[in-house]
């Protein structure tokens, strides 16, 4: 009796240690890294309305602009269009540093470029490790919802 006792504690410790699936852990990607854009969707939906989504995909010059995510708290965001003095080449269009938070557990992120006074607000809708999709949103105006995802692919460095 005493060994059937003792087969059935050993038995129970095996099934209550031997769940552990250590294999699970969570690969958590970053958002530090150069980020190039790809296309963007503007959403408007108006209350009571019906929601509108507009997508742009960018031109070559457009792919040329880079999102810099550098530390947990900075980055750079460079864009590039085509130039208009010179057809067939790029300029740059704009060009901002800018300050960042970012809850990881919520995905909210709010933007604070450098000269601007309004920071951006929004959510990472998608984080992987090539693609990261970045939602804007505008609440200022009560009786719409405005919004832009920026969708954009990891840059590898060499």
């Amino acid at each position: 009796m005493k060994k059937l006792a003792l087969l059935f504690a050993g038995l129970s410790l095996f099934v209550a240690t031997g769940c552990n699936n250590d294999d699970e852990t969570v690969h958590e990607v970053p958002l530090t890294g150069v980020w190039q854009p790809i296309k963007e969707v503007h959403t408007l939906v108006p209350v009571g309305g019906s929601p509108v989504s507009d997508e742009i995909t960018y031109t070559t010059c457009q792919k040329d602009s880079r999102w810099r995510f550098n530390t947990e708290t900075a980055g750079k965001v460079t864009w590039w269009r085509d130039s208009a003095l010179n057809p067939g080449s790029c300029e740059i269009d704009e060009d901002h540093n800018f300050t960042y938070t970012y809850d990881k557990g919520t995905k909210a992120i709010q933007i604070k470029y450098q000269g601007i006074v309004e920071p951006d607000k929004g959510k990472v809708t998608k984080l992987d490790d090539t693609t990261l999709n970045l939602t804007i949103e505008d609440t200022t105006d009560p009786t719409e919802y405005q919004s832009v995802t920026y969708t954009m692919k990891r840059v590898v460095q060499q």
